[in-house]
């Protein structure tokens, strides 16, 4: 039994990381599954061209899937993924990941699903992998569906949802890594006042504001330097900041001015894509 599952990337308007409650949107990045279920047992994992990263969240949803949906049967599961999203800087690679391979394993088994359940799987299946803290609803949904999602991370439910201005999104995505395990969590629970605050600018649709705010914020609570985030603004961009725990910053930039910002910005590597708004409706 074959299955195929596909989601995109997405980028941090406000994250869950201090207080429980977190806004996403959508991003034209993409992950995909390939999964292959035979008699058998064990799960054998290739993500492809990224030898060093774990197989723990691709093998733990493949087990969840099981368990919920094929229970007390037995399979041998082959999965491969493959991505265009960086790894472990903030762009929602597990999210991708775990929505994708979720969305195969389904479709192996040919079984009736419902996609939000789905997603609220694969937000459970990261944190017992240990690849997210608060299971990251919040970017979970912006993944699987598109557009902006506003969550409460600690009961997986959605607070709202809308749809992201269409413009040109630049990334800077440096090359170390922060995982997860390494985050200082009592230097971001001590900014959850101010958090609170982007949030209630993102719940009253000032999304730009709040993405900025939020990632001044994590950025001191990380100790990561946040000048491309001035010169950015300085370049023309509306919105600028840190994305997830980082460290790559996520810069928004009218269509009509991308290329004068590209010029400006000359003496960084940016990625450029496009918002994804997906699906209009859940």
């Amino acid at each position: 039994m074959r299955g195929h599952g596909t989601s995109h990337g997405a980028a941090t308007i406000v994250s869950a990381l201090a207080t429980g409650k977190g806004a996403a949107f959508g991003i034209d990045l993409t992950t995909t599954a390939d999964v292959i279920l035979e008699e058998g047992s064990g799960i054998d994992v290739i993500i492809e061209g990224i030898t060093e990263e774990s197989p723990s969240l691709a093998m733990e949803c493949a087990r969840t899937v099981l368990n919920k949906y094929a229970s007390g049967k037995e399979y041998h599961v082959s999965i491969v993924t493959r991505s265009d999203i960086p790894a472990s800087r903030g762009l929602k690679s597990s999210s991708a990941a775990a929505n994708a391979i979720i969305e195969a394993m389904l479709n192996a088994l040919d079984v009736e699903y419902n996609d939000m359940d789905a997603v609220r799987l694969g937000a459970k299946a990261a944190i017992r992998a240990g690849v997210s803290i608060t299971g990251a609803f919040d970017d979970a949904c912006a993944s699987k569906f598109g557009g902006i999602f506003l969550t409460d991370n600690t009961t997986n439910t959605v607070i709202s949802r809308d749809i992201m201005s269409d413009l040109s999104i630049f990334i800077h995505v440096p090359e170390y890594q922060i995982r997860k395990s390494t985050l200082p969590k009592e230097r971001m629970v001590a900014i959850g006042d101010m958090i609170d605050i982007a949030f209630q600018l993102a719940k009253k649709g000032d999304y730009l504001r709040a993405l900025t705010l939020n990632g001044l914020c994590y950025s001191t609570a990380l100790s990561l330097d946040t000048e491309i985030v001035i010169k950015a603004y300085q370049a023309g961009a509306i919105a600028a900041g840190l994305t997830g725990s980082g460290p790559a910053t996520i810069m928004l930039v009218e269509h009509t001015q991308a290329d004068d910002f590209q010029r400006q910005m000359k003496e960084y590597s940016l990625m450029k894509t496009s918002v994804n708004n997906g699906r209009s409706k859940i």
